[in-house]
């Protein structure tokens, strides 16, 4: 049955063709036996927690590969060890990309990473350049550090403005520290193709600093969308952060890196904590190299966020279209007295990223949370609005 795809790491590697076949996100009573609320009074503290449908932080649902578990289970003979070996996570990446390891910066996840490319460029009064909404954290940090952001709205059509940021970044030239750049963004999930990211680098001052994160890659399906590691080989000044938190599954691990060019990351080593577990670098590893597992990933991810994006548009409410492991629907109602709704119902969604204050921003879990998802989303949004039409 698909809700055993959560609890399966073996069943959902073997079954993903099989499971594809027979999703369904039709409205089931049985999905919220489960009384969230009876859980926590439970003696796991854990019980609440995990009886949620999580879909709030964008997370691969099904967890790491078995490829991964173990070499991280081996790696735990390293955890009494400052100087250990580190599985060459470093000379992996660079391998992986066909980059050098100077190449390379590791961080706490790809969090750390933005981090710290806000303190190395941004601090003292400089600027960030982007869009809203982004990841927002990003500009909050260089606040942080005593510097400030510039944004710009999306289309629109939800997409990022190449020639708005090329407008303001030059108007500002003097006082701007980096352009941030989310591909896909996050939380609209639209990427900015290959040649619009042409365009911006060529439009940009050429000693502009530019950080494109690329937390989602794995998931954008567009043959217009490509990496912009290759700007690195070229001597750009482009920093791609990426991370193992989204299809590898290492959220809670905390791993990420930078990839850029030899003399950015000099710059931006003083800044890196280096607080990195034994554990999650053999990880990483692994990850890497397990291409097939994150294909089956992406394939089942695709399909729950078609099917119930498709479901969403049929019931009358537009859904931004997505490149990523998320999506956005237009509740056409103040979307923050939903989500604590949807928390009643024992289904996490996502936060508020201002100016959408009526589009909700989803993660697409597993099977049996979509069609938690799905269930709740009639009963909290779209029986009131179904209501008030016929009382009209």
């Amino acid at each position: 049955m698909p809700e055993r795809i959560a609890l399966s790491r073996r069943g959902f590697v073997g079954g993903v063709a099989s499971t594809l076949g027979a999703l369904t996100l039709t409205s089931s009573g049985a999905l919220f036996a489960r009384d969230v609320r009876l859980a926590a009074t439970a003696d796991d503290p854990m019980r609440e927690y995990d009886a949620f449908a999580k879909l709030a932080s964008n997370e691969n649902p099904y967890g790491p590969s078995e490829a991964v578990m173990k070499a991280m289970t081996n790696a735990f003979k390293y955890a009494n060890r400052y100087g250990y070996p580190d599985g060459g996570i470093v000379e992996e990446i660079a391998k992986h990309h066909g980059v050098k390891p100077e190449n390379i910066l590791l961080g706490a996840g790809s969090g750390e990473i933005l981090e710290v490319v806000g303190s190395t460029f941004a601090r003292d009064g400089k600027k960030v350049v982007g869009v809203e909404p982004s990841y927002s954290q990003v500009y909050a940090h260089v606040t942080s550090v005593r510097g400030s952001a510039i944004t710009v709205p999306l289309t629109s059509d939800f997409r990022q403005d190449m020639q708005a940021l090329i407008r303001v970044t030059k108007k500002h030239y003097r006082d701007v520290g980096f352009v941030y750049l989310c591909n896909p963004n996050n939380p609209t999930g639209r990427i900015v193709t290959a040649q619009e990211i042409r365009e911006l680098l060529d439009g940009l001052p050429e000693d502009m600093t530019v950080l494109i994160d690329e937390a989602y890659h794995h998931y954008v399906d567009d043959s217009s969308y490509a990496t912009s590691v290759p700007y690195v080989l070229e001597g750009r000044r482009v920093i791609i952060a990426r991370t193992f938190s989204k299809i590898a599954a290492l959220a809670g691990m905390r791993l990420g890196y930078a990839i850029a060019p030899k003399e950015l990351v000099q710059q931006m080593r003083p800044f890196s904590t280096g607080t990195i577990s034994a554990i999650v670098k053999y990880g990483g590893v692994a990850a890497l190299k397990d291409t097939e597992e994150q294909a089956k990933v992406k394939k089942i991810t695709l399909a729950l966020r078609r099917q119930t994006t498709s479901e969403l548009e049929r019931m009358g409410y537009n859904v931004i279209p997505s490149d990523a492991n998320f999506f956005m629907v237009n509740l056409r109602q103040p979307m923050l007295p939903v989500v604590a709704e949807f928390k009643k119902k024992g289904v996490l969604v996502g936060r508020p990223f201002p100016p959408l204050t009526e589009h909700l921003r989803v993660s697409v879990g597993t099977a049996e949370e979509m069609s938690r998802f799905m269930t709740a989303f009639r009963e909290i949004v779209a029986s009131p609005a179904k209501t008030a039409s016929n009382g009209g």
